[in-house]
């Protein structure tokens, strides 16, 4: 079996580590299945698969829709003899459609990673209704209740969640957050990881710190948030001048296999506003580090409020900051909190469960 899997995102997050993951976890444990990622040339995610054994190509896309990307899809899927092609963004959905209309391509799965709405414009309807969409990978149940509002065939949808991989696990980060930013040993480290994207909502992560330093006057926390500046950075970066809060948080940027640091968190806090289920939760299970999140998209399907985790509403930077404050200093809950997502990870969550469950529906639709 030879699975393309298609990737037209220019920067690096959570849904290019899951086509990662995939890869890897599927070479693990069904060799015979050949996978071929085709990504976006001299991006993040290139430069990334350049330091994997993964098989790739990239294509250039200098538009939406670059014609050019679409013809390098064709050429692979003739040259690999592909039986499947498994499509990870909304962009490249169009591009793949393109590219079937040009030349006729084996069947499609398409992976469906957040729980934005599918707009309900024609030719968004269309894209996603295109008959050669065999399935459609929902990442959470929530994920699966958006989608079945613009899906016509609601039995394409299958709910198959993420996951944590196993394999050549990386423990700690070898640089130490305390002594790179002189961090007093006293202090609580609050982390984030994700991109400045409207999704990840983190000017509410810029409002905790506000409202746990300069309205409650506690100064024994210190923020790390690491993700991938974008346009959005400027404006919180001013912010946090603003509110002079510069002592008290550091935004690292892009960093390399981010996860490693979760470990040196004391606290991991999720502002986002809209998620599908982000794997940064399920790092920090297995990493056993508490989790204050908003309840947004699948998020309420992994920590159950006060059994294994925080959840509170969107847009709350008090209650988010109350919760980090109820739970720094409780050994107690820490350890009811990390010892039953431990357990619920290890059940549940791990990508070679994911793996199999996507080669499954693999081999029905190539039947």
């Amino acid at each position: 079996m030879t699975i393309i899997h298609v990737s037209a995102v220019k920067n690096w997050g959570g849904g290019e580590n899951h086509i990662e993951t995939l890869c890897q976890e599927l070479k693990a444990s069904n060799p015979e299945v050949k996978n071929i990622i085709l990504c976006v040339k001299n991006k993040p995610f290139h430069n990334r698969l350049k330091e994997t054994d993964i098989k790739f190509e990239t294509a250039p896309l200098a538009y939406n829709l670059d014609f050019r990307f679409s013809l390098k899809l064709i050429k692979m899927c003739a040259k690999y003899k592909a039986d499947l092609i498994h499509i990870h963004d909304p962009s490249a959905i169009a591009l793949t459609i393109i590219a079937d209309k040009i030349s006729k391509l084996p069947p499609f799965v398409f992976s469906k990673k957040t729980s934005f709405e599918i707009k309900h414009k024609k030719l968004t309807l269309y894209k996603y209704n295109y008959p050669k969409i065999k399935k459609i990978f929902c990442v959470s149940n929530e994920t699966k209740r958006i989608c079945e509002k613009s899906i016509y065939n609601k039995s394409k949808l299958v709910t198959i969640y993420h996951g944590t991989s196993m394999l050549n696990k990386k423990t700690e980060a070898s640089d130490n957050l305390r002594q790179k930013f002189e961090i007093d040993p006293s202090k609580k480290i609050i982390g984030n990881i994700g991109n400045h994207i409207r999704a990840k909502n983190l000017e509410t992560f810029v409002e905790v710190v506000n409202d746990i330093v300069n309205v409650k006057k506690l100064t024994h926390y210190y923020f790390i948030q690491i993700g991938t500046f974008t346009d959005r950075t400027e404006d919180l970066l001013n912010r946090v001048k603003e509110l002079n809060l510069e002592n008290h948080i550091q935004f690292m940027g892009y960093t390399v296999n981010a996860a490693k640091y979760i470990p040196q968190f004391d606290v991991f806090l999720m502002t986002s506003q809209s998620e599908g289920i982000p794997e940064v939760i399920f790092e920090s299970f297995y990493h056993k580090r508490p989790v204050v999140s908003t309840d947004v998209g699948g998020i309420p399907e992994i920590i159950e409020d006060n059994i294994n985790g925080f959840l509170t509403p969107k847009h709350n930077p008090v209650l988010l900051s109350e919760k980090i404050i109820a739970l720094a200093d409780d050994e107690i809950l820490i350890n009811k909190f990390i010892n039953v997502s431990h357990e619920k990870l290890m059940a549940n969550f791990l990508a070679s469960t994911m793996a199999q469950k996507m080669l499954d529906e693999y081999k029905n639709i190539i039947a």
